[in-house]
């Protein structure tokens, strides 16, 4: 019988569903985005005319928009860390660099985090 022998902090199954479901939710958010461009956007005189700032305006007003775009943005950021977090885990051996790197990302989110709230309903 082998014996196994659990290092770590226990991530793997969670980790990976965790960035399968964000990268899901990601490609849906996209997808949307892409379908808005090509549905309102027209050709004249066979020139491409893409969305004016009335039309943006008018599709991040709504609530379920800027819910939806925060969450994509929350999605990104924990992707993000995850993936971060998991090769900086393989290939920083210095438990301090790591502490370091694992502080100054998390700030990094935080503060993006925090800006796209403001973003979405600021002022």
């Amino acid at each position: 019988m082998v014996d196994r022998i659990v290092t770590g902090a226990h991530y793997g199954l969670r980790d990976w569903l965790v960035q399968r479901v964000t990268a899901v939710l990601m490609v849906a958010y996209t997808l949307f985005i892409a379908g808005y461009v090509v549905l309102h956007s027209r050709f004249e005189s066979n020139i491409w005319i893409g969305l004016d700032y009335n039309t943006w305006t008018g599709l991040f007003s709504n609530l379920v928009m800027r819910s939806f775009s925060l969450l994509f943005l929350f999605a990104v950021f924990f992707h993000a860390w995850i993936g971060v977090r998991d090769i900086v885990m393989d290939y920083v051996k210095s438990a301090r660099t790591r502490l370091v790197i694992y502080v100054l990302v998390i700030m990094a989110l935080l503060l993006y985090s925090i800006w796209a709230v403001q973003i979405l309903w600021g002022m």
